[in-house]
């Protein structure tokens, strides 16, 4: 979406079929949208370490940004600060391995690029949340290996550029 405000009218319309446990709004506010103990519809057709149905078994967290389509841009030191904080808070209520906190990109890379190449992934990682660097060779059986579905290759690899080597991404 453009805006926060575009996204949050969407998120809470039933009619839309889409929704996400948190949102984070680029000034650091975060919404709560649904009970982490209830379903949210954030993932869509998705595959992580040999699962699809992804929307039953994670928490959903949507990050603002007008992506690639409407101004891609790097992301606001308190939206950052909300996100790693918000990340944390529910790494101490649940036991979640860390090379599952993933993107939109990493479950989806035929559909997705979100959260994209300028998420500091890095940075989380330093804070406890999710892995970094990648260990190993790029190829499509260490891609399947950590959970990307390398059944469309080009599409997995560039997801995994866009998280754990953006340097390497490059934008048309």
């Amino acid at each position: 979406m453009k805006t926060g405000r575009e996204a949050l009218e969407r998120m809470r319309d039933p009619g839309a079929e889409v929704s996400a446990h948190y949102m984070i709004e680029e000034d650091g506010r975060i919404f709560q949208l649904v009970k982490e103990a209830d379903r949210a519809w954030h993932a869509g057709v998705a595959f992580w370490r040999g699962h699809s149905n992804i929307n039953a078994r994670s928490i959903g967290i949507e990050i603002v940004n007008p992506g690639h389509e409407w101004g891609y841009r790097a992301f606001p030191e308190a939206q950052l600060t909300s996100v790693i904080n918000l990340c944390q808070d529910i790494l101490s209520r649940h036991p979640i391995e860390a090379r599952n906190i993933i993107g939109h990109s990493d479950i989806a890379p035929t559909r997705k690029t979100d959260p994209g190449e300028l998420f500091p992934w890095q940075r989380l990682a330093e804070n406890g949340i999710g892995l970094w660097p990648f260990e190993g060779d790029v190829t499509p059986a260490s891609l399947s290996q950590f959970g990307y579905d390398t059944s469309n290759w080009e599409a997995a690899l560039s997801a995994f550029n866009r998280h754990f080597r953006p340097e390497t991404f490059q934008t048309s």
